[in-house]
């Protein structure tokens, strides 16, 4: 994992010419060295995208200096845009249910510095996984979750989620439906996997369905979450192959390896600012 010092500078806005320039050119002036460069230009919403990273050490006048003068030319181009530094790492908030695979791949991940970001806590509408959790000296929460206690129960996540500084959500197979409330709330913030290759399969027991329709590809999609079920801009995917031989129980057991690198890469480039929303899609700089 690279740990130079860097700054990523995200943008979309509406296409015309001049925008890469433009931008180069403000980076330029103020000494800054582009270490890498993404930028797409999207024929069919007429949106341009663009991410920098930059070498810190490089910019003169510091990054609070930078952002100030940048937003006056962001406002010219109509442009939303965001600045990361490295040395602030994202912090991420895991909910989980009973299923623990994507949970032990995120942590061995964190543990092994694969993914750079703090684990801030661990939500579960069970208590299953605490005494794991704990011994990675996360903290642990049980927030149960019935049919009369949703609305509760989701204010109560909505809270851990402020008081623990969280700046995403994963649910690491968290087999609840949020709340609209708390999905509306955190726009490109709530990152899930669902175990089909969306928008096959919907809903629950997306394996079964997919062994009932005889398919010969499963697959695993990771979106960011919306209050319409399963139908959240996609942000990474992948697929194994199957055959008549395999059983419902095998998709699963095949399922749960494409499930977590699915996650895992699509965290992984959230937390580096290579997902940019665009409407109902994304563009994913890889």
């Amino acid at each position: 994992m690279n740990t130079e010092h860097t700054y990523t500078l995200a943008l979309s806005c509406p296409d015309r010419i001049g925008i890469v320039a433009g931008v180069s050119r403000f980076i330029a002036d103020r000494q800054g060295s582009i270490i890498e460069a993404n930028h797409h230009a999207d024929q069919d919403t007429g949106r341009f995208f663009m991410r920098n990273v930059i070498k810190a050490v490089s910019l003169e006048g510091g990054l609070e200096s930078f952002m100030t003068a940048f937003g006056q030319l962001a406002s010219s181009y109509d442009m939303n845009w965001r600045v990361s530094d490295s040395a602030t790492k994202k912090r991420v908030v895991l909910l989980v249910s009973k299923q623990d695979h994507c949970l032990v791949d995120l942590l061995y991940r964190w543990r092994s510095r694969d993914i750079a970001c703090d684990i801030a806590c661990v939500i579960s509408n069970h208590d299953d996984l605490r005494g794991y959790v704990e011994w990675h000296g996360i903290p642990y929460f049980h927030v149960p979750v019935t049919p009369d206690t949703k609305a509760a129960a989701y204010a109560e996540v909505d809270r851990l989620f402020e008081a623990h500084r969280g700046d995403v959500m994963v649910l690491a197979r968290y087999m609840q439906v949020l709340s609209p409330q708390l999905c509306e709330r955190y726009p490109g913030r709530i990152i899930n996997i669902h175990h089909s290759f969306l928008p096959s399969f919907i809903g629950a027991r997306p394996y079964h369905q997919a062994f009932e329709r005889g398919v010969k590809l499963i697959g695993a999609t990771s979106h960011y979450v919306t209050a319409e079920l399963d139908a959240g801009p996609i942000i990474e995917q992948d697929v194994v192959r199957i055959d008549h031989g395999d059983t419902a129980e095998d998709l699963v057991r095949y399922g749960r390896d494409v499930e977590k690198n699915v996650l895992s890469r699509a965290l992984k480039y959230h937390l580096e600012d290579r997902v940019l929303l665009n409407g109902r899609r994304t563009v994913v700089f890889r």
